[in-house]
């Protein structure tokens, strides 16, 4: 049926399809049919708007949980902050909370159709609310898109989107958060810029098997200066690792051949007759206390939660390698003395 389906598809777009096919060796089936040069963003442009979104904080409102996790992925490997929520209230406290914490989402996606309070009255709600409202506001719907699009241009909603939402439709709405001059880039970016001034250039080694994180991770870590070396798995980690010279190692828990705790514990054996402790930095998705004890008891000297933050892993990197930690660390190796970690705000500091 799906060749089928195929071949009506490839004859209604003024194509046509055929299938070479020889026993024992397989088919091959091939098409043509003619397109139009597209107008949208082209890849260059894709990930020159992506990269400039790092550090965005975004609010997520979709009650169908599948949707609002599709959305979270798209947003948070473009290295935007996400934050859900499965109704129209659990967002208003999310929004009351951000704007205490002088935090605000700097970006909005609601769905149209939730229940309890829809999309537009949630919009309508937030405001009559006090505080900073989202720098932009979009709408996505399923249903009845003319009648969706007339509403949002009502309250003067931003964006309209049918889902589901394609990947550069989505980027391609959100555009309007890039604005040009240095006063209107996120404060994370300040901060990261300090924390490059006050910490040299690394050789620091990502453990990581996912594709997409190894790139957006080596890519903030590059945009801080430092020299990145990526190992697909555990096992190749510390192969490299003993292999070669490192300041830190950013290490992803979930990994083939051998996990990251495998991985830390491989490490740290190594170290113990060599001497010497090199900062293992976790990197995972999974987010409760238990799962940081679990990351310093398996021998790592701090925990940065997935999707990662380009002001995390600086964060990271400026408490691991401050003047004042160096020296230290440098005092204790020369006695072969392990240095204890300290949790602070989700990185090791090392006392």
């Amino acid at each position: 049926m799906g060749l089928a389906i195929s071949a009506r598809i490839v004859n209604l777009m003024g194509g046509c399809m055929w299938v070479e096919s020889s026993p024992g060796k397989g088919s091959t089936f091939y098409f043509t049919t003619s397109f139009k040069v597209g107008t949208g963003l082209q890849a260059l442009d894709f990930d020159r708007v992506s990269a400039a979104l790092y550090g965005y904080r975004a609010l997520v409102v979709d009650d169908n949980q599948t949707n609002c996790w599709i959305v979270e992925q798209t947003l948070s490997n473009w290295g935007m902050q996400v934050t859900c929520a499965a109704s129209a209230q659990e967002a208003l406290r999310a929004l009351k909370l951000a704007a205490r914490k002088g935090q605000p989402f700097q970006l909005l996606i609601s769905d149209s159709t939730m229940p309890e309070m829809d999309g537009f009255e949630f919009v309508e709600e937030i405001k009559r609310e006090p505080g900073p409202l989202p720098k932009t506001i979009m709408m996505l719907t399923s249903d009845d898109y003319t009648a969706t699009a007339a509403r949002c241009r009502q309250l003067e909603i931003e964006s309209n989107l049918i889902k589901p939402v394609r990947q550069s439709d989505l980027l391609a709405a959100i555009r309007n958060l890039l604005q040009s001059g240095k006063s209107n880039r996120p404060e994370w970016a300040a901060r990261v810029d300090e924390h490059s001034k006050t910490t040299r250039r690394l050789r620091i080694l990502l453990a990581e098997d996912n594709l997409v994180n190894q790139k957006l991770a080596v890519r903030m870590l590059q945009k801080m200066g430092h020299e990145v070396a990526v190992a697909e798995n555990g096992k190749l980690a510390v192969e490299q690792l003993q292999k070669d010279e490192f300041d830190l190692v950013f290490m992803d828990v979930h990994m083939p051949e051998m996990d990251g705790y495998a991985a830390t514990q491989a490490i740290r054996e190594w170290e113990s007759q060599r001497g010497g402790h090199i900062p293992i930095v976790a990197m995972t998705a999974n987010a409760m206390a238990g799962d940081r004890d679990k990351c310093l008891e398996n021998g790592m000297d701090g925990y940065v939660a997935k999707p990662i933050r380009i002001e995390d892993l600086a964060r990271a990197i400026q408490l691991a390698f401050n003047t004042a930690t160096e020296e230290r660390l440098i005092a204790k190796n020369t006695h072969n003395v392990l240095p204890s970690p300290a949790y602070i705000n989700g990185v090791t500091h090392m006392d």
